[in-house]
């Protein structure tokens, strides 16, 4: 089925009347067909409150937002109480964390058997590190160096 893209997605900008504007994220979504191995990974190994995991998704708490990962075939299915939803391939998460933080988790995923990815250094100072959750997922810890800099981990 063909969907019309919309003006906004071909690059045409609105003047819109705007009153309000968007602050924060509260919520980060990634897909895993495997909630188990999701929640051992994000709760155990990373240590994120766990809140919920059902067939559906698996809910972590983190102290200003949630991060949900939802099992694709159940979250794209029509008629659910939400709309549906789904994405395939690797998403991408990044977590903060500050450089002395950094050493303690690549020691912390090599205890456990997570390989890194990389470990990349940035122009503006500090670096980051990657690895891969169960899905497939590319989980980033970032400095604080990122995005212009001075953000407060």
């Amino acid at each position: 089925m063909w969907i019309e893209p919309t003006p906004v997605a071909l690059g045409i900008r609105f003047n819109y009347d705007r009153v309000m504007k968007a602050n924060r994220i509260f919520e980060t979504v990634l897909y895993a067909s495997d909630l188990e191995k999701t929640q051992a990974f994000y709760g155990d190994l990373l240590g994120l409150e766990v809140l919920v995991v059902s067939e559906l998704v698996a809910v972590f708490q983190l102290p200003h937002s949630m991060l949900l990962v939802f099992d694709p075939d159940e979250s794209g299915v029509a008629g659910r109480a939400v709309p549906s939803h789904g994405a395939r391939g690797s998403g991408h998460i990044a977590f903060a964390a500050t450089d002395a933080e950094l050493d303690e988790w690549i020691a912390q995923f090599d205890r456990n058997g997570y390989p890194i990815e990389k470990i990349h250094p940035w122009e503006t100072g500090g670096r980051s590190v990657y690895l891969r959750d169960p899905a497939g997922n590319s989980v980033e810890f970032a400095p604080a160096t990122l995005w212009g800099g001075n953000w407060n981990f």
